[in-house]
């Protein structure tokens, strides 16, 4: 049943996609609005653990990215994906989170510490570095 789970989720999001997200095994956020990360296509990919719901899906960054909570690996550090899990949630949910940590950054609780430090002491630094890379490579 965790698979129909997943195979229902991912037509529901190829039928009705949350605005600025497509999904497959492969997702993309494109980002809108005012942020460092405007006009950028990011690429994820997600997969889905043997007993998920009950586990959080593994959501990684494929195009690089520089943020706080997001490694050199494409790890992504968000509540939802770790201890705040809950099996209520979608991968559409998921999505939306991601799209407003890009907007909204955590520093307080950062993967990457040095970009964090920047974030919080130097924000001009930050929006530069973190638009450079968003056109070097998500454009």
């Amino acid at each position: 049943s965790e698979i129909k789970r997943v195979q229902q989720e991912l037509q529901d999001l190829q039928r009705d996609p949350p605005a600025q997200c497509s999904a497959g095994p492969k997702c993309i956020i494109c980002v809108q609005g005012d942020s460092p990360y405007q006009g950028g296509v990011f690429f994820l990919t997600i997969h889905f653990p043997t007993d998920y719901p009950f586990k959080p899906p593994k959501v990684a960054f494929t195009t690089k990215i520089y943020h706080p909570n997001i490694n050199s690996n494409g790890s992504i550090c968000l509540d939802i994906l770790r201890s705040q899990w809950s099996p209520a949630l979608t991968v559409s949910k998921v999505l939306l989170s991601i799209c407003s940590l890009l907007c909204d950054p955590n520093p307080d609780d950062p993967l990457v510490p040095d970009i964090a430090h920047i974030y919080k002491n130097d924000k001009d630094k930050y929006n530069k570095l973190a638009k450079e890379w968003t056109q070097k490579y998500a454009m």
